[in-house]
């Protein structure tokens, strides 16, 4: 989910509205993708289809990159007005998007995976490239999930939304309400993209898979919990002793690129120290104000 854009309003005397804003991101990314080579699917926001969750608004640009294909989107983003603010490592407790922002038309996730499918990312984009549609956005012609493809993208998003009232509505509007026929069809969809584990969220049922290495990390991202219950979360889901080793050494590390976002300035190095030696005692805090909640249930 791309940080929340700070630039949201036009500035003064801007006269183009947002939602016109991020049609042209979808297309100015599209071609982009077209002229190096690379396979996106435009996802949620202005991609989705209306009739899915009517209302739904949208803040940004999010698409889904072939994996092998994200590299050069990188490289090649830049030369064209987008500037990385949030990488991979440091974007969600999943490392799933980085963010990047264009001054004239906003934010954009760039995904490199989308949470909760499988069984590998590069089959997950297979699955949902071959039964791919198209939409207008910007004028450019954009490929799209199909529309019940659409329909679990949005209920995967949303069984990492914790209390969000907006991933409360699409799952009231995607399963809780919807017919049998609908649900069999998001049913057929999470068994093709192998995304049982996160949609055990939606339907209750999460305590099921108390024994898959990434149970934690979707009980933390749908139910909340500490940076310390976050970070070991993390840690378990990790698939390899050299991967969860590398995870744990990234928790101690200060994200300079989300205290940047957050202080909408440069930081320095004595705010970064600060920083490192702060958030030890504010998870500790934090950890111990969870525990002391619990015990009073």
């Amino acid at each position: 989910m791309a940080t929340q854009e700070a630039t949201g309003a036009p500035s003064a005397g801007a006269t183009v509205p947002l939602e016109v804003r991020i049609g042209f991101a979808h297309a100015s990314v599209q071609w982009i993708a077209d002229r190096c080579g690379a396979d996106l699917l435009h996802v949620k926001g202005a991609a989705l289809d209306p009739t899915l969750v009517p209302g739904r608004g949208y803040s940004d640009a999010d698409v889904l990159a072939r994996p092998a294909h994200v590299r050069r989107l990188l490289d090649e983003l830049p030369r064209h007005g987008w500037e990385l603010i949030n990488t991979f490592v440091y974007g969600s407790s999943f490392e799933h998007s980085a963010t990047l922002r264009h001054q004239d038309f906003g934010l954009l996730d760039l995904h490199r995976i989308y949470p909760g499918t499988g069984p590998t990312p590069e089959r997950a984009f297979d699955t949902l490239w071959s039964q791919r549609t198209t939409k207008v956005l910007g004028g450019i012609d954009c490929p799209v999930p199909s529309h019940d493809a659409q329909a679990v993208v949005l209920l995967l998003h949303a069984a990492r939304g914790g209390s969000d009232a907006k991933a409360a509505n699409d799952v009231e509007w995607l399963w809780t309400s919807a017919d049998d026929a609908a649900r069999d069809r998001v049913l057929d969809w999470v068994g093709r993209l192998d995304a049982g584990l996160a949609f055990s969220v939606i339907t209750g049922t999460l305590d099921e898979h108390r024994d898959d290495p990434a149970y934690d990390l979707w009980r933390v991202a749908a139910r909340g919990g500490t940076r310390m219950e976050e970070w070991r979360a993390r840690v378990r889901a990790a698939r390899g002793l050299r991967a969860k080793l590398t995870v744990a050494s990234r928790s101690v590390l200060v994200n300079v690129e989300h205290l940047t976002i957050v202080r909408g300035r440069p930081v320095s190095r004595a705010e970064i120290v600060a920083e490192f030696f702060g958030r030890p005692a504010r998870g500790l805090r934090e950890q111990v104000s969870r525990l002391a909640r619990r015990s009073r249930r």
